[in-house]
């Protein structure tokens, strides 16, 4: 499989924000420019890191959540859903989604497993659902409940009834009980929306920022998780962090 290292992949820069060694230096140069422009961008990087451990650990101990569909993955780093699920639930599933090449070539990462629990990981694109869903199935149990989570991945979809209607059928098939979750950049600071368009200006795919009110749209139909759309550093927190321009939330399906 060939990686062309000279365009800027999104996967590869925010590993890079990270702290990561998986990037190239078209990543690093976009990086730069945005950390220039907005220098607590590795921060929050970190903290919406951490809001996937807090949310995978809160699924696995608290709801019994045994099956896990993390789609948009990006490369293998400290604290992936499958570490913290089994850590807490040896016997937890977990199937990892991303089309980034450079993703699967570092998919080994991923495909470490405790013996009683399992993992996979799929090449595949959010935009076709029902594939990753009839493939994700030859590891979970789709007749019993599953955690999407989708982390950081539709503000790269312009559209929020395109967004939407990808969720929908994602969960279509799912039974109730089940869980999707999700983060993505907001639009309610300059700085963020700065950052923004020096990433759209050389990355790709394009990245498009969101309000928290339409982001809590993408949720109708499912009953949100307590606190709602928040900041991810507000969202059942362990520790005080500032408020960061990144907005997540967690549904169920009744």
């Amino acid at each position: 499989m060939t990686v062309d290292n000279g365009v800027p992949l999104t996967a590869r820069i925010w590993n890079y924000l990270l702290g990561g060694t998986d990037n190239f230096a078209a990543d690093r140069a976009v990086g730069d420019q945005i950390l220039q422009s907005l220098p607590a961008l590795a921060v929050s990087a970190r903290l919406s890191r951490d809001y996937l451990v807090r949310l995978v650990r809160y699924l696995t101990v608290e709801q019994g959540v045994r099956q896990f569909l993390d789609i948009g993955t990006g490369l293998p780093t400290a604290g992936n859903t499958h570490e913290v699920a089994q850590a807490a639930a040896p016997d937890a599933r977990i199937v990892y989604v991303d089309n980034d090449p450079l993703v699967q070539e570092h998919a080994q990462a991923l495909l470490t497993s405790t013996p009683e629990g399992a993992t996979a990981y799929l090449h595949a694109d959010l935009h076709d659902p029902e594939s990753i869903l009839n493939e994700a199935g030859k590891t979970l149990d789709l007749t019993q409940p599953v955690a999407v989570l989708v982390m950081g991945v539709f503000g790269h979809i312009e559209s929020d009834e395109a967004a939407k209607e990808i969720i929908d059928r994602l969960l279509a098939p799912l039974p109730k009980g089940s869980y999707f979750a999700m983060y993505d950049g907001g639009d309610t600071t300059e700085d963020n929306r700065e950052a923004t368009r020096i990433w759209n200006m050389s990355a790709e795919p394009k990245y498009h920022l969101r309000s928290p009110e339409r982001i809590a749209e993408l949720f109708d139909g499912l009953e949100l998780v307590d606190p709602g759309v928040v900041s991810v550093t507000r969202w059942r927190p362990e520790k005080d962090e500032p408020i960061i321009d990144q907005y997540c939330a967690v549904g169920r399906k009744p």
